[in-house]
């Protein structure tokens, strides 16, 4: 090897291993940062408690929080930082999540000794995400332990941003999440079934589809391939897209799947039919029927039992439940929705019309 070529095959050893040393800092900051927002956090719950058991705010009345703020800077020479703001949501952060937490003494030194499973559960969501999550949680949630717990765990699941996360928590999620209307607890063993009904929701957002309401059911499918990574976070974590109109051949007859997704957790395929008309009976008769060509063209050893949902404009509960019971494979019926928490039609019309407002502005 001539000394050129040596000097290169150097020259690239060492430009790999800046490589890699950056690769090792970067990873090292991200430990650094997580291991320094869980401390910090474990701090904020330790102060929240005491504000809790000491009753502290009861005692020192309504300025508490501003006094205990100028203190604490004062004590630690702070320019910034332990604002009144972040003692109250301390105290907040603590009320809501020691709901979900064991009735015995807890001391903030203590969380590394064994504790009950629930509890490190708890901790090990609480703790590694964002103080400014848990800001936006505390407001949103009114006090609902549970609620802020999926909120906080859904963050650290699927590493949502501030922003996901407000938009989440503004889309209901916590309440749609596992509401369709399935016949898993009879079709797919235990507990699966509990996972595969907790991946469904109903109603589906739609809200991120631009311009109209109504859609013919071609024009529907279009626009959520179209819009398809938002119709993705949608779906929720694991969802993977397979393909649109899906064509299988069975029988000298071609079919066409409207929606064809992977559910990774579950090594199952997900066949989705929409309809922009309210649920009947023959709907579910015919995703049965897709259902049962996937499993029979599509699947492998490695995949279990396809799993069928549709999802319309409107489910009839009480007909979905009596077409389900006669479906021996996984289906789930959901509805969709445009728009969320509109005002209703009696307050809508006690509002002033855009003309009004603007002949009102006219007139100042």
């Amino acid at each position: 090897m001539c000394a050129m070529e040596q000097l290169m095959k150097l020259d690239k050893e060492y430009a790999q291993w800046i490589a890699e040393l950056a690769q090792r800092y970067r990873s090292s900051q991200i430990k650094a940062a997580i291991k320094v927002n869980d401390e910090m956090l474990r701090f904020y719950w330790s102060v929240g408690e005491d504000i809790e058991k000491r009753q502290y705010e009861n005692r020192y009345g309504s300025h508490f929080y501003e006094n205990v703020s100028k203190d604490l800077r004062k004590a630690l020479d702070l320019t910034r930082g332990m604002s009144e703001s972040t003692i109250r949501y301390t105290h907040y952060f603590y009320c809501l999540y020691s709901q979900l937490i064991g009735n015995r003494q807890q001391d903030a030194e203590d969380f590394k000794s064994p504790i009950l499973q629930q509890d490190a559960e708890v901790f090990q969501v609480i703790f590694n995400i964002p103080w400014t999550h848990h800001m936006c949680i505390i407001d949103k949630v009114k006090g609902d332990a549970k609620k802020g717990l999926f909120f906080a765990r859904k963050s650290l699941e699927n590493n949502w941003g501030r922003a996901v996360l407000l938009n989440f928590l503004s889309s209901d999620l916590y309440e749609r999440q596992g509401a369709a209307q399935t016949n898993f607890a009879l079709t797919i063993p235990a507990p699966e079934s509990d996972l595969a009904q907790e991946l469904l929701k109903s109603p589906y957002d739609f809200t991120f589809l631009p311009g109209k309401e109504r859609y013919q059911e071609a024009e529907l499918k279009d626009a959520l391939i179209e819009h398809i990574t938002r119709f993705l976070v949608e779906l929720g974590k694991g969802f993977s897209y397979v393909g649109k109109e899906y064509r299988l051949v069975a029988g000298g007859k071609e079919k066409f799947i409207d929606l064809l997704f992977y559910i990774i957790p579950l090594h199952r395929y997900c066949v989705i039919e929409v309809k922009v008309t309210e649920f009947d009976f023959p709907d579910l008769g015919q995703l049965a029927g897709y259902v049962a060509m996937v499993d029979d063209l599509l699947n492998t050893e490695v995949e279990k039992p396809a799993i069928g949902l549709l999802i319309c404009k409107e489910k009839n509960t009480v007909l979905a439940r009596y077409a389900l019971s006669t479906i021996n494979r996984p289906m789930g019926i959901s509805e969709y929705e445009f728009a969320r928490q509109q005002l209703p039609d009696d307050l809508k019309n006690a509002l002033p019309s855009p003309e009004e407002i603007e002949q009102g502005l006219m007139d100042k």
